[in-house]
């Protein structure tokens, strides 16, 4: 029997990066560099989104989300590695190892939700754009959102309760920079092999089938647009979708090499592992607001016109 202690232990201590322990302090300023950028860029982005009319579109909204959920994944994460790397602060609570943990696999579930939501949106702009407005209504985009959120926490939920059933006797020491499912599933002293199951299969069906979904939408895009008499058109159709693909490879491209990683990589080191899952976590919120800048015209013309009223 395995006594109260150990199935409520006060707290764990995240090590960092094994074996880059000495050049924590280093690693740290690229980490705090790209969160500030994180954090700047989604937030005037939906500063813009919220103040403009004009962008107050379905694309547009999705957008929001989308800045949202990128600043809780990134916040979930990047302080608490910072606070290790130059504090020297290791611990972590029970408690606040399983709030991190949710919130970071819960924004990555809604993240995958909503580029498919985005797909379908550029789906319908370009192959009816003439039901565009009475296809994506203000009823259909809330049912959109109530799904996502909906189905992402029915999701992440399982896994807390999966993890408050395990006792912790032995080590409780998590070789990692923040709490994810699986890590702390390692260190339990009891059978994990449904955390194992549900860890891997479950999140991954169901990216699978968002990516799948989304191919979809874009063969009848990438069809749609092939039909077009005129280049330009053409052109102009498929700038529309630029940013958004761009933000899909950024998101599934780390997934999938590190899904690929810990399943067939077992000669890579684990610091290595570590430290790409850290920069997965960092990098798309920081990226995903300045490809949108970038590539998408409203977007870009905003953003020029709020910093030149602030000069002026």
């Amino acid at each position: 029997m395995y006594n109260l202690s150990c199935y409520n232990p006060s707290s764990f201590i995240l090590v960092g990066i094994p074996g880059l322990e000495k050049i924590h302090i280093w690693i740290g300023i690229p980490f705090c560099v790209i969160y500030v950028v994180a954090i700047v860029g989604n937030c005037i982005l939906l500063y813009l989104i919220v103040v403009d009319h004009s962008l107050h579109e379905p694309m547009f909204f999705f957008l929001s989300m989308l800045a949202t959920t990128d600043l809780i994944l990134s916040t979930a994460s990047v302080p608490k590695l910072l606070s290790n790397f130059w504090l020297g602060d290791q611990e972590i609570t029970f408690s606040g190892c399983l709030t991190q943990m949710f919130f970071l696999h819960f924004s990555s579930a809604v993240d995958s939700a909503i580029l498919l939501a985005m797909a379908f949106d550029r789906y319908v702009a370009i192959c009816f754009p003439l039901r565009y407005s009475a296809i994506l209504t203000h009823w259909v985009i809330i049912k959109l959102v109530v799904g996502i959120v909906v189905r992402s926490f029915s999701i992440i939920l399982p896994p807390v309760f999966l993890l408050k059933r395990l006792p912790f006797c032995g080590t409780r020491i998590i070789s990692h920079t923040y709490c994810e499912h699986i890590g702390v599933a390692r260190i339990s002293s009891a059978d994990i092999s449904i955390n194992i199951w549900y860890g891997f299969a479950v999140p991954l069906m169901i990216v699978i089938s968002d990516v799948i979904f989304i191919a979809i939408s874009y063969t009848f895009i990438l069809h749609a647009v092939f039909q077009l008499s005129s280049q330009g058109a053409r052109q102009k159709a498929l700038s529309t979708c630029g940013s958004h693909v761009c933000v899909i490879l950024m998101f599934y491209t780390p997934a999938l090499f590190s899904v690929l990683a810990h399943r067939f990589g077992h000669s890579v080191p684990r610091h290595v592992l570590i430290l790409f899952a850290n920069l997965y976590v960092a990098i798309p919120p920081a990226l995903n607001p300045v490809v949108y800048g970038v590539k998408t015209k409203q977007i870009q013309e905003k953003f020029i016109l709020l910093f030149s009223l602030k000069k002026m």
